[in-house]
């Protein structure tokens, strides 16, 4: 049996598949648990009627389920976001070059 394992193919860390699902299932569980909870606690204590409370547990859910969707997102693509460049507003920086 060791003989076995030894044969398989090892996979590179970026292209093993499982160990990004796994992660990614953890990082979605958790976020929604946790952001579910912080928005029923909020809406516990900042709201009085029953639906503007389930409506804070949702909106907390829904910034969980984003947030986890980003990261998620990154894991799998492997690169950073890509922002657009800076650019200056004012050309009067290209104008003194040329003086």
């Amino acid at each position: 049996m060791a003989e076995e394992e030894k044969k398989k193919p090892a996979v590179p860390p970026r292209y093993d598949l499982d160990a990004k699902w796994n992660a990614c299932l953890d990082i979605a569980i958790r976020r929604l648990v946790y952001s579910s909870v912080a928005g029923g606690f909020s809406g516990l204590l900042f709201f009085r009627s029953p639906t503007t409370r389930w409506a804070s547990v949702a909106f907390g859910a829904g910034v969980g389920i984003g947030a986890a969707y980003t990261e998620c997102s990154y894991l799998f693509d492997s690169s950073p976001p890509k922002w657009s460049p800076k650019v200056s507003a004012s050309p009067a920086s290209s104008q003194e070059k040329e003086i």
